[in-house]
């Protein structure tokens, strides 16, 4: 499922964004499963385009897993004779398992996230008891994103910001005047994402936030999440401006200290997200799920008491 509204254009803004920024063409793909946004970004001015956070199906009851969201962003891809150049992940998911090394297979593509997946991996290594399979140093990617990395989606420029707090992981990219945050922050009507995870801190996520809120008002911010709040419609794109004025977390009023009170004692009432468990040792893993047993099937492990 995808909606299509943004035009062609060109902005003055200053800072990261100047006045030569070409402005990507961002066509969003909605999973209701897990409430996720992918996004393919597409340079203006050239077919080559990206694809970020994407999404496996998997029926966790049944065990089944099937490709429908990846395949519509495959058959859009050459609908419309795009070339894709990036499959980028924000972070490792704990809601939803990856279709990046799917969508790599399928068509290509550098596979990417960023450096501090070594660490995640070394965590959560240890949890499934995968050390032996699992190599810590991010290899299963094509590339690992460093903080202040610039990368090129065609004539577009991507800029990478290291914005920890909710994962060690998470990373925001800056393309063009499009701003694509992962799980660090919400609709301002929703908030900021939890911190309780493995190497997660309410203080840092605080932090890289209020970085992301520095860059120019105008800014396009796009969501890995929207659950709906209060019965609205979804939403997944606002500004930094909004952000700024209006985020119910994280709005200029609130101080570092009040944000952690908040959001330390939030999480404690939240639960585990449903596929947190298939997910992380899959995702760890670039989206590849582990090799088949002697019998053929594919298992995946799940660790009791782990997150209690």
């Amino acid at each position: 499922m995808y909606w299509t509204r943004n035009e062609t254009k060109e902005v003055n803004m200053n800072a990261a964004i100047d006045n030569t920024t070409l402005i990507p063409v961002v066509t969003p793909f909605f999973d209701a499963e897990s409430n996720t946004f992918s996004y393919i970004v597409k340079d203006p001015s050239s077919p080559a385009c990206a694809v970020i956070d994407s999404v496996l199906d998997l029926d966790y009851a049944s065990g089944g897993v099937s490709h429908e969201g990846a395949d519509a962003i495959i058959k859009f891809i050459r609908d419309n004779e795009l070339k894709i150049e990036w499959i980028v992940e924000t972070h490792a998911h704990a809601d939803h398992i990856s279709a990046g090394h799917y969508i790599r297979d399928e068509i290509g593509g550098k596979l990417a996230i960023g450096e501090q997946i070594k660490t995640v991996q070394k965590v959560f290594g240890g949890i499934y008891n995968i050390d032996d399979e699992l190599a810590h140093d991010g290899s299963q990617f094509d590339h690992l994103f460093i903080d202040g990395e610039t990368y090129k989606i065609g004539n577009l420029e991507a800029h990478v910001m290291h914005t920890p707090g909710h994962t060690p992981a998470c990373m925001s990219h800056l393309i063009g005047d499009a701003l694509f945050v992962g799980d660090t922050m919400f609709m301002p009507d929703a908030g900021t994402a939890r911190a309780d995870f493995p190497g997660g801190d309410a203080a840092t996520l605080y932090r890289s936030i209020h970085k992301l809120l520095e860059l120019p008002g105008a800014t396009r911010v796009f969501m890995c999440h929207d659950y709906g709040p209060n019965d609205r419609e979804l939403e997944y794109e606002t500004t930094i401006a909004e952000e700024r004025e209006r985020n119910i977390h994280v709005k200029d009023s609130v101080s570092e200290d009040e944000f952690v009170r908040m959001r330390t004692a939030r999480d404690k009432t939240l639960g585990m997200p449903h596929l947190i468990l298939p997910s992380l040792q899959v995702n760890v893993r670039a989206g590849e799920f582990p090799k088949a047993e002697d019998n053929g099937l594919v298992y995946l492990k799940i660790p009791i008491n782990a997150f209690k």
